[in-house]
């Protein structure tokens, strides 16, 4: 299930909202301070990287991009 990263304009307050789909109106409460200003915050996700040794792999941080046509895929510049 996707996880989407937000943060509250009106107080500043980070929360993190599970969602099969595409995020809500009602998702974008702040669970801080009730106020509907929330906005997406755009992170990278975690992949793992094989190890050298043959031995368990170690987590890698990612933003996006990858090969590929359209915005982020290589041919707009923008990744």
């Amino acid at each position: 299930m996707p996880s989407y990263d937000l943060s509250c304009d009106a107080c500043g307050h980070g929360f993190e909202v599970f969602r099969q789909g595409f995020l809500r109106d009602e998702d974008r409460t702040c669970p801080e301070c009730g106020a509907a200003a929330a906005r997406q915050l755009f992170t990278g996700f975690v992949t793992a990287k094989p190890s050298r040794g043959g031995g368990a792999s170690a987590p890698v941080a990612t933003m996006g991009g990858g090969g590929g046509g359209g915005c982020c895929g290589g041919s707009c510049g923008c990744g």
